[in-house]
Parts: structure tokens; C-alpha cells; sequence
């Protein structure tokens, strides 16, 4: 299938490129817009129970609001507010509620600090476009007209709360989207230009993957957002930038690596692309069939954000592996070698005693050891996962801490209580539709006596429905919403909610804490599910290539291994403080697993090439090192640094993600797929393809050596005389 895929894109190059272009400007002319959502309960599916609280409360309270932003008055001298403030404060408040702000509904007095130093405004916004993109728009608008309302007073005026941090997180984006873009591109252009020594193949795969790939992906990211109703989330766009340059130079690596020594050993340059494309074509493909489907594995989340990702991940490799089995090797096609490669003058000459051959040699004749060494150093980073902790403020994580919402969330947090600026709600409902009990006051006390509550308030005249049939117990914890504290304890007042709910009702918590214990409910299900999953999946194809029971099994095990390896050494650099940020492990496993894969395959798929050419497992093994070695280093290491460019982002969230899917990575092309895989294939030998014989020589494909003798004959012939 491959050789039939070179051959008539490597004939029809012309006709490719046309393809292509008409493709992608239909594609892209036809897509929706994509919209953005970052409100953290979309994440969760409404059979969480503060899911349930939340739509309670909008039917039994319609007219009650969670502030989407809030207004914190200080003075600038940070001294007591005086009488005059005070009224200075009141004026700005009204004032922000009579500029009639887009989806700003109402803006309502909050509460002094008891130090007396602080104030604040509530600002309500529309519910039903909570978390979008118009709201951030409003608090931007709130920003502006508090400051312009609060000149000549001496107030200082900050806008924090849910629509601020989406603000703030929108411009955090923008430039984490800059940071990993620039970094990215001159990774690769300096690694490229370092390696092939020509100046056209370090830009052409940018040219290619920015300007058509990424844009016909992100067409059709869109349109599969509209057409099956996912959850759009701007905070993956710089991680898609980052994949589809990685991913994409790691697939035009291997199909350059190989074109070139094919150039080398002989090849006219038509007939070398095209058998570059069939031998490297269904490493490629079972490489992106790998990611593909790990990221597809995603789709069985119940976070709304990862059922997101998956798909878009999937979407942007499938895209990323059509066009480097088409438009790469058409475009290189038509392009002459020596201006291809120009001006480096050692292209078509075969490098002798190099480092990766010497690699080949010790992993041959010391396998044993390489495999133990190799294994050992994963083991010892292993062992860092016994300190994994969680942290659930995904603000925080990815919002750098001088912007202004966090700002003011760290003020509240210490100008009141911790849980004041993110209370959690209690809702006692009847069953029956009856009116509830009229004694409140006990259910309040058994919810005060609750581990971590600082205070519970309840006003029958305000906190009871019309009906009377739901009452609404506003419970403030100790602790800061998104803290381990605050999650333990929630838990603690769900039971004592539940336990005390008098006959015929029925309680249920909501509040920004409880949305945290369940999205760390969905997440201890997503590692029950989803990891398998992906990795049941990621080994049938493993088995459907190497056509073998035996090598998946000891494949995505030391792929396994690296992700452990993975896990700890992050946990010990960044996992000491407030913990991981609780989405890491879930998309560090799937990359590592997903990438290392990528790496497992092209030198598995090498090594078995090698044997069908008559070598022993020791020595096959020893000659894909030399020559898989480069590609996989190259490809690693390019790939690693991409994703260590979101370490420049200042955002948490990217930072911790960069450093541990570069480090994966690294561990992946540097460790498991060099040392740890060659080396154990070789001690298993022959078994390791059972019960197959994918290792065994295999009768030349009928009209493998047509006319221009560009199949396995031709490419055979070539190899006995390079090895001559």
C-alpha cells in the first residue's frame, strides 16, 4: 500500500500539491467559528452531585447568583477606609450598575473586611454564557470604568472573580501561544539547519505545517466541535501549535532520514523518495495510528476539557500523517537534491565510524547489561510517583500570579476567610414537593459542626424558595476552594448534609469545592478507564504491525516504565508545594505513552528490517542503532524542545506540562527506544516475534521491481552492495 502511495504521489507530484490546496481552501473556507469555554463545571457531566446542586439552585433560586466577577476596593495607601471611601465606594458601585456592561445584569454592595481595610461590589452576569468569551469581554469592560470612575478618589480598584481570571487567562494564552510558537520555530529551524546542513530543509516543514496543516486542522477542529456539541477550551491552542510542530518534524525527520540514505546507497532520486515512502510509510503511519488512538481514548473522559482534547489531538496527527505520506514527498520530488540539500557537500556520502554505530555496537554485544542499566534508571525516577499530590486550581495553574484576578483571589483569601470569596452551598429540597420543616436551625448546626467549616448562614427570608420547598445553607469552609483542605472537607459536609437530612428531603452541596471533589472523582475514573484503554489499543496495533503476541507486551511495558520515570522526576522538581496540576497525568501519559510508541516503533520496525536481511537478532539489533539511531535522536530532541518551550510561557499549567512531556520524551527517544527496547529484543531474539516470523527474509512482492526498479528488489540489491 505504501509503495503504491509513493509512487503515484512521487509520479503525480503536481497533482498532489493541486489536491491539497483545493482541499484546504474548501476546508477552511466552510468552517465554524470555534468558541471557548473555560467555565471549570463544564468540565463535569450532570450526574456529579455539585452538577446537581447547580441546576437546583437555578430552579429553586433563579434570581440568586454566584458573583461572576467581584470588585475590591482598597485604599492606595492600603491604610483603614474612611467615611469618605465609603461613600466614594458606594458611588463606583452604582455606577458600574448604571453602564448597562454587556451580560453584567446587576451589581450589588458586598461585604466590609473585618479589618476594616477592604470592601467589595458583586457583579452578576448572564448564566447562560457563563465561562465564554463575551464575559471576559465584560470584566475588561469592568476594569476600564471602575478605574475611570475611581479617579480623584484615594481607592485602588481591582476586578477578580470567574469572567476576570478568564480575561486573564485569555491573555496569559495569547502569550503562551507567542512563547511556544517562536521558541518552537527556531528549535527546529537551528536542529535542522545543524543536521542536513541546508537551509530549505530547515524552513520547509514549518512553511508546511504552520501555513496548511495547522489551518486545515483547526478547520476541522472546529467543525467537529460544532457537528458533535464538544467543549471548546482556548487554553489548548498553544499545546496544538506545539504538537503539530513536533509531531510534524518528527514525521518529515523520518522520511528526510531515510531519503537520504536511500540518495546514499544509490538510489536515482525519484526511485529514493518512493522507497522511502515504502519502507518508512508504515512506521509513520503505525506511529500516528498509536497517537491517534490514545488520544481518541480521551473521548471516554467525563471532563468535558479532555473529551475536547482528545479529539482535537487525534484530528491534528491524522492531518499531520496525510500530509507527510503526500505533500512532504511531493514537494521534496520536485525539488533536485543538491539545491535540496544545498549547500552541504557531504549529503551523498555514507558517514563512517559514527557515534550511533558505536551505540549499535555495545547494545549487540553487552545486551544484558544495556537492558538492566537502561531499566534501572527508569525504576529509580519511578519511585518519585509515591509523592504525587494533586492540585486543583486550575486558575491559578494557568494564570501567572501578578495578573490582577489572582491578585485579587489572594487578597480575599487573606482579608477574609480562605472559603469567603468561593462559598459552598448547601441545598435541602423536598422529595415530595411539600414545604420543608420549619426548624432550620438544628440542620445549620449539624452542618457547623462539619471538619473545616467556619460558618454557616441562613435567613429564612431570603435563603427559602417561594414554594418553600428548597432552602439554600450558605457554608463557608476554612480553607481556599481549590486546596486539598477545602476538598477533604466538603466531603465532610456532604456526609453531614446527607446523614441529617430530615425525612422526605434530600441534600445536595454545590460551590466551586464541590465541583473540585467531583472533577477529582472524574479524574480517578479517567485513570481507571482511559489508561487501559489507550494502552490495550496502542498494543493491538503494536501487534497488527510486528504481526507478534510477544513484542507489544514488553513494548508498552518499558513505554509504561517511561511514564512512570516521567511522573516521578516531575513530582520531585515541581510535585513538593501545592501538587501537580490534577490534569497532568492523564495528558503526560498519553503523550509519553502515545510519542514513546512513536520512537518504539520506528526502531522495532528497523530492527525487524534488519533481520529480514539475513542478520542475527544481536547484530540486527546493533545496525538499527545505526542507522534508526540519528532519526530517533534527532526527532527526540526536537520534539523534546518544543515542548520545553512552554516553560517559558510563566503559566503553571504549561510550564509543569512542558518540563514533563520533554522529559518523557527524552526518556523515550534517549533511554527506552536506544538502549532498553533494542537491547531486550535482542536477548528474546527470535521469540520476540512469535508466532510470527516477521523477522524472517520474505519473498519479493510481485511487481516489487518494475520499471525504475523501485521496489524491495532494487532496494535489496542495494543494500547487499552497501554492506560489500
Amino acid at each position: 500500500m505504501f509503495h503504491r502511495i509513493g509512487r503515484t504521489v512521487v509520479r503525480h507530484p503536481i497533482w498532489t500539491i493541486v489536491a491539497w490546496v483545493i482541499a484546504a481552501v474548501a476546508i477552511i473556507a466552510t468552517a465554524p467559528s470555534l468558541p471557548s469555554n473555560s467555565d471549570e463545571s463544564s468540565f463535569l457531566p450532570s450526574s456529579y452531585e455539585s452538577i446537581k446542586a447547580m441546576d437546583l439552585q437555578e430552579k429553586a433560586f433563579p434570581s440568586a447568583f454566584s458573583p461572576s466577577a467581584i470588585v475590591l476596593y482598597e485604599r492606595a495607601d492600603h491604610g483603614k477606609l474612611t467615611a469618605t471611601d465609603k461613600a466614594d465606594i458606594a458611588k463606583i458601585t452604582k455606577g458600574l450598575g448604571q453602564k448597562k456592561i454587556d451580560q453584567v445584569q446587576k451589581v450589588t454592595d458586598g461585604t466590609p473586611s473585618k479589618d476594616g481595610k477592604f470592601d467589595t461590589a458583586l457583579v452578576q452576569m448572564d448564566k447562560k454564557s457563563q465561562g465564554q468569551p463575551k464575559q471576559a469581554d465584560a470584566a475588561k469592560a469592568l476594569r476600564d470604568d471602575s478605574t475611570a470612575l475611581a479617579k480623584g478618589t484615594a481607592l485602588k480598584v481591582q476586578v477578580g472573580g470567574q469572567a476576570a481570571q478568564n480575561l486573564d487567562q485569555q491573555d496569559a494564552g495569547k502569550t503562551s501561544d507567542a512563547v511556544a510558537l517562536i521558541g518552537s520555530l527556531l528549535i527546529i529551524i537551528i536542529t535542522l539547519a545543524i543536521i542536513f546542513r541546508s537551509p530549505l530543509i530547515a524552513v520547509m516543514p514549518l512553511i508546511l505545517l504552520v501555513g496548511v496543516v495547522f489551518t486545515v486542522a483547526n478547520a476541522l477542529i472546529a467543525d467537529a466541535t460544532k457537528v458533535f456539541g464538544l467543549q471548546a477550551n482556548s487554553s489548548i491552542s498553544a499545546l496544538l501549535i506545539v504538537v503539530v510542530l513536533g509531531v510534524g518534524t518528527d514525521y518529515f525527520l523520518f522520511l528526510m532520514f531515510r531519503y537520504r540514505e536511500r540518495l546514499r546507497a544509490g538510489d536515482e532520486p525519484k526511485e529514493a523518495m518512493i522507497n522511502s515512502v515504502t519502507r518508512v510509510g508504515e512506521a509513520i503511519a503505525s506511529a500516528a495510528g498509536a497517537v491517534i488512538i490514545a488520544f481518541c481514548a480521551l473521548a471516554l473522559s467525563t471532563l468535558g476539557f479532555l473529551t475536547q482534547l482528545g479529539p482535537a489531538l487525534a484530528i491534528l496527527v491524522a492531518v499531520t500523517l496525510v500530509a507527510g505520506l503526500t505533500l512532504f514527498p511531493a514537494i521534496c520530488s520536485l525539488i533536485p537534491p543538491r539545491i535540496l540539500f544545498w549547500p552541504g557537500k557531504k549529503w551523498d556520502q555514507e558517514p563512517t565510524g559514527t557515534r550511533f554505530a558505536s551505540i549499535g555496537k555495545l547494545v549487540g554485544r553487552r545486551s544484558g547489561m544495556v537492558a538492566i542499566v537502561s531499566g534501572l534508571v527508569m525504576v529509580l525516577l519511578a519511585l518519585g510517583t509515591l509523592g504525587y499530590k494533586a492540585s486543583y486550581d486550575l486558575a491559578s495553574g494557568s494564570i501567572p500570579k501578578t495578573k490582577e484576578s489572582m491578585v485579587v483571589q489572594d487578597t480575599l483569601s487573606t482579608a477574609y476567610s480562605a472559603g469567603a470569596a468561593e462559598p459552598t452551598n448547601v441545598y435541602l429540597t423536598s422529595t415530595a414537593g411539600k414545604p420543608l420543616p420549619a426548624d432550620f436551625t438544628s440542620y445549620a448546626d449539624k452542618l457547623r459542626g462539619a471538619d473545616g467549616v467556619a460558618d454557616v448562614t441562613f435567613d429564612q427570608k431570603t435563603d427559602l424558595n417561594k414554594a418553600g420547598t428548597t432552602a439554600n445553607f450558605t457554608v463557608t469552609l476554612k480553607y481556599e476552594a481549590a486546596s486539598d483542605q477545602a476538598i477533604k472537607a466538603v466531603g465532610d459536609v456532604r456526609t453531614v448534609a446527607h446523614d441529617n437530612a430530615p425525612p422526605g428531603t434530600e441534600a445536595y452541596v454545590g460551590g466551586s469545592s464541590s465541583v473540585f471533589k467531583d472533577i477529582n472523582a472524574a479524574v480517578n475514573h479517567d485513570y481507571r478507564t482511559v489508561f487501559p484503554v489507550a494502552a490495550v489499543l496502542i498494543m493491538v496495533i503494536l501487534g497488527l504491525l510486528l504481526r507478534s503476541v510477544v513484542a507489544p507486551w514488553y513494548l508498552i511495558a518499558s513505554v509504561g516504565l517511561g511514564f512512570g520515570a516521567t511522573l516521578g522526576a516531575t513530582v520531585l522538581i515541581f510535585g513538593r508545594g501545592d501538587g501537580l496540576i490534577f490534569l497532568l497525568p492523564i495528558i503526560m501519559y498519553l503523550f509519553v505513552v502515545a510519542i514513546g510508541t512513536d520512537y518504539n516503533i520506528l526502531m522495532i520496525a528497523r530492527l525487524r528490517e534488519e533481520a529480514r536481511e539475513g542478520r542475527d537478532p544481536r547484530e540486527a539489533a546493533s545496525m538499527a542503532l545505526r542507522h534508526a539511531g540519528p532519526t530517533i535522536g534527532a526527532a527526540g530532541l526536537i520534539l523534546a524542545a518544543t515542548f520545553a518551550t512552554l516553560m517559558l510561557s510563566g503559566n503553571a499549567f504549561l510550564t509543569q506540562m512542558g518540563f514533563a512531556v520533554a522529559f518523557g520524551i527524552v526518556v523515550a527517544a534517549f533511554v527506552m527506544a536506544m538502549f532498553f527496547t533494542p537491547s531486550l529484543t535482542a536477548l528474546i531474539g527470535h521469540a520476540a516475534w512469535w508466532p510470527g516470523h516477521a523477522d524472517r527474509a520474505e519473498p519479493l512482492e510481485a511487481g516489487a521491481a518494475t520499471a525504475g526498479g523501485t521496489g524491495d528488489a532494487r532496494d535489496t540489491e542495494l543494500d547487499e552492495s552497501r554492506r560489500r
